[in-house]
């Protein structure tokens, strides 16, 4: 059993183990593109070295494996706290994930963040909070460009679509699309800076969301009405 403590002193201290990293990215990525029909783009927007803080809508458990999956660099997560309490605990510990006690400030989970990107990781934090389950996205919190900010990282949003629709165990037809990163340079660590930062970050994911569910609208629609025409065709040359 490792204790809350425990998990994030190994987080601040060890992070990622590489071979084990390395191995499940490989094992996951083929399932995902496979099974998932998986696609992703503006992976150039991730810097490949130095503190990132990349901030991802949140619509699913899966979302943090197809953003890690498809980034060279490891990428850490904060975790639900009661994922940490059983036999795996020290396996999502060495595959980048750190405990948080939801629906409070958990200051070691933002202290054990401070410390990620002080060693210059990348950094995954969903700003809406918690997985949003309706249609949309949710509104986002300040605190992951508060933590850009005092680490001078780029803030750099991401934009989910399809992991909201499960056809079990994995979603289909997911796409990943990483945003421009966002300067926090001249920022200062305060929540008029932040939010001012998160303003330029979240309305990429916004907007991207949006045109992807236009899209797939119009492609439903569009296959609508192609059916519908062969119908025609075929009552027609049977009459």
């Amino acid at each position: 059993m490792t204790t809350n403590d425990e998990a994030h002193r190994i987080a601040r201290e060890k992070g990622v183990s590489g071979p084990l990293y390395l191995v499940v990215k490989v094992v996951a990525a083929l399932v995902f593109r496979v099974v998932c029909g998986f696609t992703a783009s503006g992976k150039e927007n991730v810097p490949k070295k130095g503190p990132v803080v990349i901030v991802p809508n949140h619509k699913s458990f899966w979302d943090p494996f197809f953003v890690a999956i498809v980034l060279r660099r490891p990428v850490h997560f904060m975790g639900k706290a009661e994922h940490f309490d059983g036999p795996m605990a020290g396996i999502f510990l060495r595959l980048g994930a750190f405990p948080v006690q939801r629906g409070t400030s958990d200051a070691e989970a933002l202290e054990t963040s401070r410390a990620i990107l002080a060693r210059g990781d990348a950094l995954a934090l969903f700003p809406e909070g918690t997985r949003v389950r309706d249609e949309g996205l949710g509104t986002p919190k300040r605190g992951a460009a508060r933590l850009a900010i005092e680490a001078g990282a780029p803030l750099v949003p991401a934009t989910l679509t399809g992991t909201e629709k499960r056809r079990w165990p994995l979603p289909r037809k997911v796409r990943i699309v990483f945003g421009t990163p966002v300067s926090v340079k001249g920022l200062e660590a305060t929540p008029e800076d932040a939010a001012l930062a998160m303003g330029q970050a979240w309305p990429q994911v916004t907007e991207e969301y949006a045109r992807w569910q236009d899209r797939t609208g119009l492609i439903a629609a569009g296959a609508a009405a192609v059916g519908l025409g062969a119908w025609v065709v075929r009552k027609r040359r049977s009459g």
